[in-house]
């Protein structure tokens, strides 16, 4: 009997409470090193080093609020679940059909006239999850860490415990924003203190101290490097309409039906009203005109839709 992995993929939901502390960990490292260690102290210094701290400051706590508040939002967001009663349009006359059909459309375990719709040649896009026994969106997965299809998924992100999908997929991409933004703001302003440990003068500060602040640097250095390549992945998918699992998949088509052009692109994540585009939120107006942002429907290039 073949040993099937996904089962034990259940497993990864207990890492849920340990993950959010690990993060709110860093935080608090980083917060004491920073703020009560290093900067806080120099504000009280009465010259350019307190000008310089009051800036240090400000900046890292706005960043550090947008931080949490997208983490939280990514990790408090259902990333967008299939309705019970959601069944696909099929359009007889052209035939719809999804470049990234696989083996997924079939009517095993479907009723009598969900299987007539399935195996009709003129809704070839239309494809069934037989672990959720619900039909399938458009660019919709099915998640064995959930255990059920996620609208538009992207991963399963063990850090933010949740999965990144329709609904939390611009909170998601906030969030690596501003932690490469505040990794990189606490890694430049403790480079002297780092170089510091390398010299010869003495070091003001306690061991323990010391160890704080050698500690933060090298964690946060660390993090920046590995969110930059994430960042500039994710850029990269969002331009192209992509998911992180559509990026494998629409290899076997030489067309990608849902790229519109990168404006509409970055719009279909981002929303149309620029006043949200950096916070982890969308207008009213966006959610009640775009309906993509729901996970259900999405536009896609007229001279695909014709074929």
């Amino acid at each position: 009997m073949a040993w099937n992995v996904f089962k034990f993929c259940t497993a990864l939901r207990g890492l849920g409470s340990v993950m959010i502390f690990i993060v709110l960990g860093v935080v608090g490292v980083t917060y004491y090193a920073l703020v009560v260690v290093n900067y806080g102290p120099s504000l009280f210094h009465g010259d350019l080093d307190s000008l310089i701290a009051l800036a240090v400051l400000l900046l890292f706590h706005s960043l550090l609020v947008m931080l949490l508040w997208s983490y939280f939002s990514v990790l408090s967001t259902d990333p967008g679940g299939v309705p019970l009663n959601w069944k696909p349009m099929v359009d007889e006359e052209k035939g719809d059909v999804d470049p990234l059909l696989g083996s997924e459309h079939t009517g095993v375990g479907l009723g009598v006239d969900q299987e007539n719709m399935v195996a009709n040649p003129a809704s070839e896009a239309v494809r069934f999850c037989r672990k959720c026994n619900l039909f399938k969106p458009p660019r919709c997965h099915h998640c064995s860490v959930c255990g059920r299809c996620i609208l538009k998924m992207d991963h399963h992100c063990v850090w933010v415990v949740n999965c990144v999908g329709a609904k939390n997929y611009k909170y998601f991409l906030l969030f690596l924003f501003y932690t490469f933004l505040e990794t990189t703001l606490v890694t430049l302003s403790l480079l002297p203190h780092f170089i510091a440990f390398f010299s010869d003068r003495e070091i003001p500060g306690t061991p323990g101290t010391i160890a704080a602040t050698f500690l933060t640097f090298v964690l946060n250095l660390a993090f920046a490097l590995s969110v930059l390549g994430f960042l500039i992945m994710h850029i990269s998918l969002v331009a192209a309409n992509t998911t992180t699992i559509e990026a494998f998949e629409k290899k076997r088509t030489s067309t990608w039906r849902y790229d519109i052009g990168r404006k509409k692109n970055f719009e279909q994540v981002f929303g149309k009203d620029k006043r949200f585009w950096l916070i982890p939120a969308y207008s009213e107006e966006d959610i009640r005109q775009m309906p993509e942002l729901q996970g259900l429907e999405y536009p896609s290039r007229p001279n695909l839709d014709a074929l």
